[in-house]
């Protein structure tokens, strides 16, 4: 069931009202193939391969200009507040593929390009790359999920999540706390 706009708009300011830091973190997520999702407790974390067994370094949906995978969209933080909106684990509609879920603040104003992340043992760095939603979140969420995503009006939101670079190697586990460094 998609939500309306409606319901979209009356649930920003919960989603809004999301912590600034602290957040533990949720269904951590690896991408191993297009439309493949494999639900772990731990994922390791490097800054040369991305996140091992995953297709950043394979299929990335966006290079530097030397074809290299970018830095900049190793992992995907989406907010708690907006996933629980638009998935439900078990649900026939896939999980958007994002790395882990975190109850927090993903504004550019609480987080924003290039601040240093502590999660488990790994530093992320928040990438300068928006994470906009594809067609692919159109297609699952509906037509008002992406277009609330999208307006520009909530585009320093960042609803759908921040992209992250790896900037010290680690593990992170469910329920790790992802804090401001």
């Amino acid at each position: 069931m998609t939500l309306s706009s409606e319901d979209l708009m009356r649930a920003l300011p919960h989603v809004l009202a999301a912590p600034k830091d602290g957040a533990a973190i949720a269904h951590l997520c690896l991408r191993p193939a297009r439309n493949e999702r494999q639900f772990v407790d731990e994922i390791t974390l490097t800054k040369a391969r991305g996140i091992p067994g995953e297709r950043w370094m394979t299929q990335p949906w966006l290079r530097t200009e030397d074809g290299a995978p970018h830095p900049g969209i190793q992992v995907c933080i989406i907010p708690q507040r907006v996933l629980d909106l638009v998935w439900t684990p078990g649900a026939e509609v896939l999980h958007p593929g994002d790395t882990f879920a975190a109850d927090i603040d993903t504004s550019e104003v609480n987080l924003p390009t290039g601040q240093v992340l502590q999660v488990g043992s790994a530093v992320l760095r928040v990438s300068e790359v928006f994470n906009d939603a594809c067609v692919k979140w159109k297609a699952r969420y509906g037509p008002a999920a992406y277009d609330w995503i999208r307006n520009p009006d909530h585009r320093t939101l960042r609803l759908r999540g921040i992209l992250c670079s790896v900037e010290q190697d680690g593990v992170i586990r469910t329920g790790d706390v992802l804090h401001k460094a």
